[in-house]
């Protein structure tokens, strides 16, 4: 971590490379006990209070999100906000660190209608129905969770992570929080494939980092948040998860992982979810210019079922100069018959896979001690897959003009 700031005020500044896995991990600069690449500078604002040192980053981006289709009605329109907030204290106890930490969400009251609109998109409900075309917005509270961390030697350490609400080891650093994503304000087609834990309940997390290597085990309430996006809920220890992950070189981490989810689905309750996923993820900075990247794979197996949907990912976000900011993110995922709405048969199978190609561009507009300020857009070109083109035509497009504020950067 850098050096605490000697003024009792907060102060922008960036939380920058690490030298080794384990001094990493110890930042907790995302969300459960997720990591990106050593050399990732997760921006936040940080002062010293104390013995602790008191940190907060996030970001919130304004969104009008426009459709079209060639056939059908399924294109809508919403101007919606998405946002998060992460406040983070930390505080060393001799070989070992506590770490107290919150991530909040006003999206249950900046999307309207329960979800906003994104053709193909699918996972949970809204009004007791699938949402179809659309996301869901983030709860109220996102994370709670403690941890514990001791230091065996210089690149070796014991963790514990436990949240009410908080995110199991399964998958990546999830979409909201990930440096190839920070200026896409969309959620990925696959994330109820590859990340969509990053929000679970009753959460309990082992971890061992040795050099380079890192493994996981959590404990945690498998049934995905309910339509009610204000509370936290209850349920008990039901599901599991394991991960690995590998940073060799200070640019590369890879992870693998692997959960059994029982009942995620609330209107599926009797069928349990094995998912897999695997990621690399690169970052590397240059004098001027700066490049996040991910490459992820997620599949979900509904257990004693012939059903497997896979979803495939790659997405990356280029800063030049700190004037500029360039995305793309090309997906290329399985969608079920949940999306043949009301004339969808009782059991969901595979009906094609969809391909979604999206380019955006943001500039900065200004910046302040606290924050940064873009102004930008982004255009997503589908490719349907034969099954569905009665419903969307053969190639939708959705555009979205997005305002982005970051704390921190």
């Amino acid at each position: 971590m850098p050096m605490p700031m000697p003024s009792g005020k907060p102060e922008m500044n960036m939380g920058g490379p690490t030298s080794s896995l384990a001094e990493n991990v110890l930042r907790h600069s995302a969300s459960g006990t997720d990591i990106e690449p050593n050399s990732t500078e997760p921006p936040m604002l940080m002062h010293m209070r104390g013995d602790w040192m008191r940190m907060l980053h996030g970001q919130a981006s304004l969104v009008e999100q426009q459709q079209t289709a060639t056939r059908g009605n399924r294109a809508s329109d919403k101007l919606f906000s998405a946002n998060w907030i992460m406040p983070m204290a930390q505080r060393d106890f001799g070989r070992s660190k506590l770490t107290l930490r919150a991530m909040l969400s006003l999206e249950p009251a900046t999307i309207s209608g329960r979800y906003y609109p994104e053709l193909f998109q699918q996972g949970e409900t809204a009004f007791g129905k699938p949402i179809v075309d659309g996301q869901h917005p983030h709860n109220l509270f996102m994370e709670l969770a403690a941890l514990y961390d001791r230091k065996l030697g210089e690149n070796a350490l014991l963790s514990l992570y436990a949240a009410p609400v908080g995110d199991p080891a399964l998958g990546p650093v999830a979409f909201p929080h990930r440096a190839s994503a920070s200026e896409d304000p969309l959620a990925p087609l696959g994330h109820h494939l590859e990340d969509s834990t990053h929000i679970a309940y009753e959460v309990l997390t082992g971890g061992a980092t040795l050099g380079p290597v890192r493994l996981e085990a959590s404990g945690f309430h498998g049934r995905e948040p309910g339509e009610n996006r204000w509370t936290i809920a209850v349920g008990g220890l039901d599901s599991w998860s394991a991960r690995l992950t590998a940073a060799p070189f200070k640019d590369w981490t890879a992870q693998y992982s692997l959960g059994h989810l029982h009942s995620p689905e609330s209107l599926r309750p009797t069928e349990d979810v094995l998912r897999q996923t695997a990621s690399i993820s690169y970052r590397h900075a240059w004098q001027t210019a700066s490049l996040d990247a991910l490459a992820l794979w997620g599949r979900n197996h509904t257990i004693g079922s012939p059903t497997n949907w896979n979803g495939y990912l790659f997405e990356s976000t280029a800063h030049l100069r700190n004037r500029h900011s360039l995305w793309t993110r090309l997906e290329n995922v399985d969608r079920t018959t949940d999306l043949l709405g009301a004339q969808a048969p009782p059991e969901e199978t595979v009906v094609g896979r969809v391909q979604a190609y999206t380019a955006g561009y943001a500039h900065f507009l200004f910046r302040n001690r606290w924050s940064a300020y873009e102004l930008g857009a982004q255009a997503t070109l589908y490719n349907t897959p034969a099954p569905l083109r009665p419903e969307y035509g053969d190639n939708p497009v959705g555009v979205a003009a997005v305002l982005n504020l970051h704390l921190g950067h």
